[in-house]
């Protein structure tokens, strides 16, 4: 008896974003899946699930990490809105304190963040600053301001989880300018310097950091003395670290030995 010829016909490929909503999907409840074992599962090459990866993690869906991917959990940050309602007096009066550092005419670069959010209502009573920011809420914070800021909007990738543009633009364009501060947010510090969660916040950091005169960093006392994935800086780089709270006497020290100042 004749068996029945196999069927060699080419498998249909899944739909980009189909196929994307199922890794995202996948991540979510396994917690954290490699390249590989996604390549095998949807019958994609590694090339393939690395580019779904990007999209994803540039999306803000899950975290991209070295061979595969993560789901968003208590290592990340999350999107802005829901830091704006943590740890909210601790961030006023670090604003409080900021707002003390800068003069009028000043020009200031200021990241993306719910601290620097909140401080940017303080700072956008002083007069004639020049602020050059990659967070369109800044922006509009400083604009409506009574102290009549000139306001820079850089340019790039939009990412809407956290408004902000981020990307090879935004960091050529930081590059345009030259700042006497650095107003900057971050993820965590440690005795070595200051970390960020997001790789593009990182490097935008590093970029505003090498085109301002002084670096001061705006950090409530949760980032303290933890450590996130992505250098911003190292603490011989800081010139001030706005906390609401005093650092822990380990983390104290080496601020101390870095000639870092405590505002």
């Amino acid at each position: 008896m004749a068996m029945p010829k196999a069927n060699h016909a080419p498998r249909r490929a899944m739909r980009p974003g189909l196929r994307q909503a199922q890794i995202c999907e996948l991540v979510n409840r396994r917690g954290e899946v490699s390249v590989e074992d996604l390549a095998e599962r949807f019958h994609a090459s590694p090339e393939t699930i690395r580019r779904d990866l990007g999209a994803l993690a540039e999306a803000g869906r899950l975290r991209k990490v070295h061979g595969g991917a993560r789901a968003l959990g208590g290592l990340e940050e999350g999107a802005l809105r829901a830091r704006m309602r943590q740890n909210l007096l601790a961030k006023q009066l670090i604003a409080e304190k900021a707002a003390r550092l800068v003069m009028p005419g000043m020009v200031l670069f200021v990241d993306t963040g719910s601290t620097t959010l909140i401080a940017a209502r303080e700072l956008a009573r002083i007069r004639r600053l020049t602020v050059i920011t990659n967070s369109t809420q800044v922006a509009e914070t400083f604009a409506t301001g009574a102290g009549a800021a000139d306001v820079i909007l850089l340019g790039g990738r939009y990412r809407h989880d956290n408004a902000q543009s981020v990307g090879a633009e935004a960091i050529a364009q930081a590059g345009l300018y030259s700042a006497d501060m650095a107003l900057l947010t971050i993820g965590a510090l440690d005795s070595h310097g200051a970390m960020d969660f997001s790789s593009h916040e990182a490097e935008l950091a590093r970029a505003m950091i090498a085109n301002a005169q002084s670096c001061t960093l705006l950090a409530d006392h949760s980032k303290l003395n933890k450590r996130a994935a992505y250098r911003v800086c190292r603490l011989d780089q800081v010139a001030t670290l706005v906390t609401d709270r005093e650092p822990e006497e380990s983390l104290k020290e080496s601020l101390k030995k870095n000639r870092v100042a405590l505002g």
